[in-house]
């Protein structure tokens, strides 16, 4: 909960930003190689030999710990990975446990700070290893020999049954006098009874539990403790389309994914996250919602400026590889109907009454009511030129009837009639301008022909009841004209090798928000069954730890995109809440 790392299967952690989500990479072999900063962690290789991925992995119990198993010639090896929450700076636990046979295990650790680009300075304190470069410093504690040789620190050692070696890396800010010697297995014991006692919480109990706490702890995970805010993942620039252009940096807590998460939190019982976020929220915008931007970093921070890292060759050689998000400067008018609808949504749900929140709301409003008419770059963040994207409308109409409903409730004052009049132009407007009678279907923009799977709110949001026939016209000309062979959504056509309405070239695969967007569509209409199995066969494509990435690419059969995503497992929790309370899962 202050940042991540990502584990391969063979052990290998090839991700890891110190001290922060949004901090440079100490490894960062994700989106180059071994020369970028990689910790191996396994069995030791034979010779020249790839190294082994795991037999089996899998989280210990409702936990972020981390077990993988190799079965080896000479006998079997555990490997326990984890991060214990804490209150000072992160910390990465590796342990390594005998469960039969002996087997030779090897650690190689190569860290390289700034992304990959510095060589830190490497030496001995003691018995202790630290790694140097500017203001971070990091440090390896083990029991294990250790010994350095091609930029690398090396581990050569074997276990047997029951035998434990620990290693764990500590980030300090470099002027700092060396961090405490960590206590591993105190911090794994803490570390589980942590997540069980937060899991407790959980209010859901029904067919979909496993997927559904999985989700959870991974938008806890993405949580940044220290200030509430939510990032959309913990990596950048892992591509869209393999080998393309589309590569964003995603560690930055967007308005909308962190209201759309902090929805589902307060749906199935977490209460503490939600308050934290409006918290976080009130500090961001402060006394400015005028300059409300569309994404913060993950203190309330506002610039948030991009540049590539050149040195980089990017996943499955995916560049650019950018860092910093240029995004955040855009017009999306449907930002303020996300925060309206999570903040009445807290106020339904009996979060404490916050005055400021309240009247944050009657200022967004204040600002919507001169500016919905204006076209914006919408929820894609669009490249291209700007429209006025349906979609937008929608949620500003969202924004004004939430509002609306918090003066009527007598918690705060506001122009109620000629909001109310507000309300009815906003809806009169998309109807006549957003609604192709021909197709009989809403369109991405005014005027335009295309459709976009962000229509399909339309009904979620109450602005039509999910039986008006342009409802359902919606929804059919989306799974008619946006749907993969394999009946997943697209967010919108796009054009290949010529830019399209969002500016770029290129493709991308199939949104898994919008897919399940689909399933909780369908169950809205009555076609329970089917929104049933289109929700289990997304279920289907997470991966061997449940996890899921932004998006499946339908050629290639497989996940592409930022990761974990958070916008991919809200709406995960979403449809299994409204599939359950509907009775459509088989027995």
């Amino acid at each position: 909960m202050q940042t991540a790392a990502l584990i391969c299967r063979d052990g290998t952690a090839d991700w890891l930003c110190l001290p922060r989500f949004d901090s440079p990479a100490v490894f960062a072999g994700l989106l180059g190689t071994e020369e970028h900063g990689f910790w191996r962690l396994g069995p030791a290789p034979e010779g020249d030999a790839a190294p082994a991925p795991a037999d089996r992995r899998t989280y210990r119990g409702d936990s972020l710990v981390l077990e993988s198993e190799w079965d080896t010639p000479t006998g079997t090896v555990r490997v326990i990975d984890f991060m214990p929450p804490r209150d000072g700076a992160p910390q990465l636990v590796r342990i390594v446990e005998g469960v039969s046979g002996r087997v030779s295990m090897r650690s190689a650790l190569r860290m390289r700070f700034a992304y990959g680009w510095v060589v830190p300075w490497v030496h001995k304190v003691g018995e202790r290893t630290t790694a140097v470069a500017g203001p971070d410093s990091v440090w390896l504690d083990t029991e294990a020999e250790t010994h350095g040789e091609d930029l690398t620190t090396y581990s050569d050692f074997a276990v047997g049954p029951g035998d434990r070696v620990n290693f764990t890396i500590s980030w300090q800010p470099s002027h700092k006098a060396e961090p405490p010697m960590p206590e591993p297995e105190a911090a794994l014991e803490a570390t589980e009874e942590f997540w069980r006692e937060w899991v407790g919480h959980c209010t859901y109990h029904g067919p979909y539990r496993e997927a559904v706490i999985r989700s959870l702890i991974t938008l806890k995970a993405l949580t940044y403790a220290p200030t509430g805010g939510i990032v959309a993942a913990p990596t950048t620039s892992l591509p869209e389309e393999i080998g393309g252009v589309r590569n964003w940096d995603y560690r930055f807590t967007w308005l909308r994914d962190a209201a759309i998460t902090l929805s589902s939190l307060l749906r199935t019982g977490y209460r503490d996250e939600a308050r934290a976020w409006r918290e976080w929220l009130l500090r961001a915008v402060a006394g400015d919602p005028e300059n409300l931007q569309i994404m913060y970093g993950i203190a309330g921070e506002r610039e948030l400026g991009e540049m590539e890292l050149n040195w980089l060759p990017g996943y499955e050689n995916s560049s650019p590889v950018r860092v910093g998000n240029g995004a955040a400067g855009q017009l999306q008018l449907d930002v303020y109907g996300e925060v309206t609808e999570a903040l009445h949504l807290g106020h339904m749900t009996g979060l404490a009454r916050n005055d400021y929140a309240s009247q944050l709301q009657v200022k967004l409003i204040h600002y919507l009511e001169d500016h919905w008419d204006e076209p914006d770059e919408g929820i894609w963040e669009v490249r291209g030129p700007r429209r006025h994207f349906v979609h937008s409308k929608v949620m500003a109409w969202v924004a004004v009837d939430r509002t609306i409903k918090l003066i009527e409730s007598g918690d705060v004052e506001g122009p109620l009639e000629r909001w109310r009049e507000l309300r009815d132009t906003i809806h009169r407007d998309v109807c006549e301008r957003g609604y192709d009678a021909e197709r009989n279907t809403f369109t991405q923009s005014y005027g335009s022909k295309e459709l976009d799977a962000s229509l399909l709110l339309i009904p979620q949001m109450g602005f039509l009841p999910p039986d008006d026939k342009r409802v359902i016209g919606t929804i059919e000309a989306i799974q008619r004209e946006l749907s993969t062979e394999d009946g997943f959504i697209l967010r919108y056509p796009t054009t290949g090798d010529q830019p399209g309405v969002d500016g770029l070239e290129g493709d991308e695969g199939a949104f898994l928000a919008c897919s399940f967007w689909m399933a909780d569509d369908l169950a809205m209409i009555g076609r329970v069954d089917e929104a049933r199995q289109l929700f289990e066969r997304l279920l289907a494509l997470r991966n061997d730890l449940g996890l899921l990435a932004e998006e499946w690419d339908p050629k290639r059969k497989r996940q592409v995109g930022n990761f974990p995503q958070a916008f991919s497992h809200v709406p995960l929790i979403d449809t299994a809440l409204r599939l359950t309370a509907s009775g459509a899962y088989g027995g």
